[in-house]
Parts: structure tokens; sequence; C-alpha cells
């Protein structure tokens, strides 16, 4: 359950719902509440299926192209450090705008399963296995779901420097997580070694 639960924080921090909330606001401000509801099915839909395309295939896919996975692990964690440094200064790179009335892209894909969750899904599979992953993700996807549906409702209570204060708190969170990643990578190639 404890593998469970560090795996779910794990990829609702780099999938970062609440941090998100002001952009997915802003792309779908003056959208009827169904077209709203559409959206969010579709854009949660599209992730779910990235997602989980990589949790199945991602080892393999590894396998295929003779990638390392401890190498993958420190390059990743490298990634996601940088990624969570920028969450702490509050420095996006996501800020997309859609003149589109659909937003699998950009919400699905990139925001919520974009390179870094993909990465995450990987890492999660190689160190805690297939089960645990899925499980992980699909409560982290439902969490999302639940947010997103209830975006200007959550974001209104929030406000914008709650919002704020929680994506810089899940900023250093993900710092820690990539730094965990990074020595269990490190480890495992000077074990190798060894």
């Amino acid at each position: 359950m404890e593998r469970i639960i560090q795996a779910f924080i794990t990829l609702f921090v780099i999938m970062d719902p609440i941090g998100n909330l002001p952009l997915f606001i802003s792309l779908a401000k003056g959208m009827p509440a169904k077209e709203v509801k559409k959206n969010v099915d579709k854009s949660i839909f599209v992730a779910g299926v990235l997602l989980f395309i990589f949790l199945f295939m991602g080892i393999k896919i590894f396998d295929f192209f003779g990638i390392n996975l401890d190498s993958f692990q420190i390059a990743g964690g490298i990634i996601l450090l940088i990624m969570g440094t920028l969450y702490v200064f509050g420095i996006s790179l996501k800020y997309v705008k859609s003149n589109n009335a659909d937003l699998t892209v950009p919400v699905g894909t990139p925001l919520l399963t974009g390179p870094g969750a993909i990465m995450t899904t990987i890492l999660l599979v190689n160190e805690n296995g297939t089960l645990v992953t899925v499980i992980a993700a699909f409560l982290t996807l439902l969490a999302t779901w639940l947010i997103m549906l209830n975006a200007f409702r959550v974001y209104k209570v929030l406000g914008e420097n709650w919002t704020n204060v929680i994506s810089r708190v899940m900023g250093i969170i993900l710092a820690a997580i990539a730094v965990d990643f990074i020595i269990k990578g490190v480890l495992n190639i000077v074990k190798q070694m060894a």
C-alpha cells in the first residue's frame, strides 16, 4: 500500500493538475459547462491512453533500442529535477494558446501526459512493478479528472495565491523524487561495475 501511495504522489506531482488549473481555466473560459465536461473527459482519456501505452510497452521499447534503464533513470531524474526547480520558481514552459474548441491538445498531452509523466511512469514500473504503477496511474487520472471537472470551483476556493503555493510545494516534492531517482540509478551502475 505504501508503494502505491508513493507512486500515486509521484505521478500526481508530475501531472500537477492543481498547478495547471490557471492554464486550463484560461483555455476553457467562455465554454458552456457541457463542452468543458466533454473536453475534460476527452483530455483525461487521451492522457490515460498515452500513460498506459508507455506503462505496458515502455520497458519493451527500451529493450528493443538497447537503452539501459539505469542510465534512463539518471537522465529522467535530471529532467525531473529541472522541472521541479521550474515549478519551485514559478517558471512554466507549458503555456500554450489554443484557438480550437477541442482542448485534448494541449490539455491531454503535453499538459497532463507529457515527457515528464511518460518518463516517470516507465521509472515507476521499473522500480515498483506493473501492478503498483497501474493502480497509481488509475488513481492519479481519477483525481486529475475530478480536479479538472471542478476546475472553476477549485480555483475559486484556492485562489491564485494558494494555487501557486501548492504548485511550488509540489515542485519541491518533485525535486526530491528526482534526486532519489538519480541516486538509485548511480548506485545500480556502481553495483554492476563492482
